[in-house]
């Protein structure tokens, strides 16, 4: 059985890691848009308005997810164990 100490860092270093990939995300969507919308154009008709619809949808789920599945049960341990 995991001790409480242990589950508190298994979330805490989840909700990095994961918060790290969503700000490679967003750095990576934001200064190579145009060379990502290119190979993206080639496998998929999309228009620019499309593709970057798809992006920040796509941001915002994966920032909720992080939120809810990796945050809230590190706060509760964290502060409420």
């Amino acid at each position: 059985m995991m001790s409480c100490e242990l589950m508190i860092s298994f979330w805490g270093w989840c909700s990095v890691i994961n918060l790290g990939l969503l700000m490679i995300w967003f750095v990576m969507f934001r200064f190579a848009h145009d060379w990502i919308y290119t190979i993206h154009s080639r496998w998929f008709e999309l228009s620019v308005t499309r593709f970057d619809s798809i992006h920040y949808a796509g941001m915002t789920f994966f920032k909720l997810f992080i939120f809810i599945f990796f945050l809230t049960p590190y706060l509760v341990l964290k502060y409420c164990v």
